[in-house]
């Protein structure tokens, strides 16, 4: 599979169907969903950030990088540590750490982890991204090719954030045939609170959240349709060569790595209070929303509504509509004419709702 990121940084398990499938208006795509098809046989069309978004979103690189490196510190060394103390378990000595991050969100986080760890403890870092797809399981195909080149032990899942949980779940579910593998995924931001394997419970701005392709390797979004993924394939994946000039992935990961603090010191992530898909429940109840996947919550998930469904309404925290965390959002509600609502958000600072197409 093509990208622009360097061999060295990962290697993308996935088939390259580029050029074989038309990627399809937003308001098509929605209406497809809606009806029944699956996101995942389709591709959407990449939204073009407008001049000023783009002015959001350096700006939110700028201003968030020292945190989102912090995160990326945090994270790290738990993965670090969680590994050592199994190997310690079993009476080995462990040589090898192997990172498999779920494309496309977990990349970037995963190029930036393996950097960290390679730097700080001189091991080697394996790093793979596969496809998970909700409601379709995992590439099993990609994790039996990792399985026969590394100890099980070795191996830790990684994701940019956590929304409500849903992919948590599905790695969960998804990796019962596979018992010798860690099913804990370890993340940037967890704001749902199921997680220790985090960098912060805080709903951050990951800036490379902000953006598609574009902070992604110039990859799609992953792709699973029985007529062009065999039984042996790798879940597919578009490369975008015509958006090499518009390539922002290593502006962002040399953006974060500058900050790396290698004395980090850990804080306790132990998940504490309502978890999200409590408050997402909360939320349904209130709009009367009968359908809990149309909610996003997180400012990362509230970022992928805006730009890839057709949204309904933005939800922020009250006091937040002037928080510089969501420039980039009330910019793209601006661009959209998205209705921005003030809402009593406890583990979120923003939610994006996407819109019932059977009641536009």
């Amino acid at each position: 599979m093509k990208s622009s990121y360097l061999d060295r940084d990962v290697t993308l398990l996935l088939k390259d169907i580029s050029g074989l499938v038309t990627p399809l208006p937003t308001k098509e795509r929605e209406q497809l969903i809606q009806s029944g098809v699956h996101y995942c046989e389709m591709l959407p069309l990449e939204y073009k950030p407008t001049p000023k978004y783009m002015e959001a979103y350096q700006f939110a690189l700028k201003a968030y990088a020292k945190t989102t490196a912090d995160a990326v510190c945090q994270v790290a060394e738990k993965i670090y540590e969680s590994i050592r103390k199994d190997f310690q378990e079993d009476c080995q000595q462990f040589s090898e750490i192997v990172l498999v991050s779920l494309a496309r969100a977990g990349i970037p986080i995963g190029i930036l982890i393996k950097r960290y760890l390679e730097k700080k403890y001189d091991i080697p870092v394996f790093h793979y991204s596969i496809s998970i797809i909700r409601d379709r399981g995992i590439d099993e195909n990609a994790i039996h090719y990792i399985l026969e080149r590394h100890n099980s032990m070795s191996i830790r899942f990684v994701d940019g954030w956590i929304g409500k949980g849903a992919i948590q779940r599905e790695l969960e579910q998804a990796l019962l045939p596979f018992p010798q593998l860690n099913p804990k995924l370890a993340v940037l931001s967890d704001p749902a609170n199921i997680t220790d394997l985090c960098g912060t419970h805080e709903d951050i701005l990951i800036p490379s959240s902000c953006l598609n392709s574009t902070v992604s390797g110039l990859i799609s979004r992953t792709f699973l349709r029985s007529d062009m993924i065999g039984e042996k394939d790798f879940h597919g994946a578009a490369f975008y060569s015509e958006l090499m000039d518009e390539d922002l992935s290593y502006e962002f990961i040399d953006a974060i790595e500058q900050h790396f603090d290698f004395d980090t010191k850990l804080i306790d992530t132990t998940p504490s209070g309502i978890t999200g898909l409590s408050e997402v429940e909360h939320i349904a109840k209130h709009f009367d929303i009968q359908n809990i996947n149309f909610i996003k919550p997180g400012i990362g998930e509230a970022t992928r509504v805006l730009i890839r469904r057709v949204p309904w309404k933005l939800l922020v925290r009250p006091g937040a509509a002037d928080n510089p965390l969501l420039a980039h959002l009330l910019q793209l509600a601006k661009e959209k004419n998205v209705p921005v609502e003030e809402y009593p958000l406890q583990n979120y600072i923003a939610c994006g709702i996407i819109k019932n197409v059977a009641d536009a």
